[in-house]
């Protein structure tokens, strides 16, 4: 890892914490050309996984396209960058055991964030399922609030 104060290449690892329930670790790190002390995150990365579309067609897993759909609905919403990350890990690790040889529906992984985003902020779960369901009317919205 390299240094970022010096750009040395050469740092070594002081300790290592899993965080996130064990899903990610951080690790502190010391530059040992100047000394610079530094913090790194490691966390899974989800390979190799097809998304198959409504449409049919299949598109490469992409973390940043899902990190994007959770944000929007949990923007001004009371939330801390470690609990939106705890979010989003048990998202992508629900939509790994979901997946079935290396493939997922597009739906799939639209229900499993509006089950974890439920749990996790109700106001957040309306605004996306309005936008996952498409709503048509007035009517279906207040049908899915009053489930909650």
């Amino acid at each position: 890892m390299r240094c970022p104060n010096c750009q040395n290449e050469d740092t070594k690892v002081l300790d290592s914490r899993p965080i996130d329930e064990g899903d990610a670790i951080r690790r502190r790190r010391e530059c040992e050309k100047c000394n610079f002390r530094f913090s790194t995150y490691e966390e899974i990365e989800i390979l190799d996984l097809t998304v198959v579309k409504k449409d049919g067609r299949r598109e490469m897993f992409s973390k940043e396209k899902l990190e994007r759909a959770i944000r929007l609905p949990l923007d001004k919403r009371p939330h801390t960058d470690e609990t939106f990350r705890r979010l989003l890990s048990a998202i992508e690790i629900e939509i790994q055991r979901k997946a079935k040889d290396g493939e997922i529906k597009s739906s799939e992984i639209g229900d499993i964030v509006m089950k974890k985003l439920k749990k996790a902020d109700k106001v957040a779960y309306i605004r996306f399922a309005a936008v996952y369901r498409q709503f048509e009317d007035v009517d279906e919205f207040k049908e899915e609030l009053k489930k909650l």
